[in-house]
């Protein structure tokens, strides 16, 4: 559950642009799951999946869809109930937001530029000629090197690092332990067998609206940039490799890696440890389902599973034939026995010399 303050369903089907069915006048508290719902909860249905749990759900109302089976409580209407639900919870989340202010236990450089009403918290550290926007939040232990520019309203959290000259646009989230701008992976052989380090000097440019999890790394690259799109979500523990480009409104899910100078088109979504080998083009609204390997470029809308990654449809085809493999190995064994049988009786096997 998520504790909160309360509004009346009246004025939440007000907000969220859903048909009430049912008392507006109920206080919603919180939101929680169908199951685990109490009064003043509200909870929603949008997998068909957990479509029984409804008739015994005690919440005090349920989202629903405009053709769902009416629930035993106050319904909220709505043409998308997980959409409805997700702001809802944005409504009724708590307002955590530190006050404004510096704390004297953070060190902040003469030379950085802080922006009104933001937070900066104890032992954080803001480098050299860093400039940070309005309404930022930068939570305790975060480092933010020197050069780094911070759009408004964002939310740094603890133990993050911005590293030197890294560029973050507008209401990005960088969630706990993430890295921007680590080394990128860039080393040049020697003849006796050891590696020159390729000083990693580029920046990284986050763009606005952008979340990035907790522990994940972006690199930075040698010349060029990394460059993460507007409205792109990053889940916990992904490495995006030097030079990767990735567009607006992808979604990549944790432990995703994509190894150097990729780009991945807008809205794809890679599911959990998906590898994207470097120097390929993924096209816009590919979707990769989890574990996949992706070693060449792949068009745009593609569907891809396995390693290598093929179709889907193939991919989901061959995982049939994969589990039958002992079996079908066996009977072919067996033919080939009754055969060479066969071939000995009627004198034709490969043993037998031809005129």
């Amino acid at each position: 559950m998520i504790y909160s303050r309360r509004l009346t369903l009246r004025e939440l089907a007000l907000r969220l642009g859903c048909r009430l069915d049912g008392d507006g006048s109920i206080e919603i508290e919180r939101v929680a799951t169908l199951e685990a719902a109490g009064p003043g909860d509200l909870s929603f249905l949008a997998n068909p999946k957990y479509a029984p749990q409804v008739a015994t759900t005690r919440a005090a109302a349920v989202i629903l869809a405009d053709n769902a089976a009416p629930a035993p409580c106050a319904m909220l209407r709505a043409r998308d109930p997980y959409l409805a639900f997700a702001t809802a919870a944005a409504f009724l989340s708590p307002d955590d937001r530190p006050a404004p202010g510096v704390s004297p236990a953070a060190h902040v450089d003469p030379g950085a530029a802080i922006g009104p009403g933001c937070h900066i918290g104890a032992f954080a550290s803001v480098g050299r000629g860093a400039v940070i926007g309005a309404r930022t939040i930068v939570h305790p232990h975060a480092v933010i090197y020197a050069g780094v520019t911070i759009g408004d309203d964002c939310v740094i959290h603890a133990h993050a690092s911005i590293r030197e000259r890294c560029s973050i646009g507008d209401r990005v989230v960088i969630q706990n332990g993430a890295v921007i701008g680590s080394d990128g992976f860039g080393f040049a052989p020697r003849p006796d067998g050891t590696y020159q380090k390729i000083p990693q000097v580029a920046p990284v440019v986050i763009e606005n609206d952008v979340e990035i999890g907790a522990n994940t790394a972006i690199d930075r690259p040698a010349v060029g940039e990394t460059r993460i799109q507007a409205g792109t979500k990053i889940d916990n523990l992904v490495q995006v490799a030097h030079g990767v480009r990735v567009g607006r409104n992808v979604m990549l899910a944790a432990q995703v890696g994509i190894a150097g100078s990729t780009t991945i088109g807008d809205s794809s979504v890679l599911g959990g440890q998906v590898g994207v080998a470097g120097h390929l083009h993924i096209g816009k609204g590919t979707r990769a389902t989890a574990q996949t390997g992706i070693p060449n470029s792949l068009p745009d809308g593609a569907f891809v599973s396995g390693y290598p990654a093929i179709d889907n449809r193939d991919w989901l085809k061959s995982s049939v034939v994969f589990k039958r493999l002992p079996e079908i190995r066996k009977t072919l064994a067996e033919l080939e026995k009754r055969l060479a049988g066969v071939e000995a009786r009627l004198g034709t096997g490969p043993e037998t010399p031809r005129e």
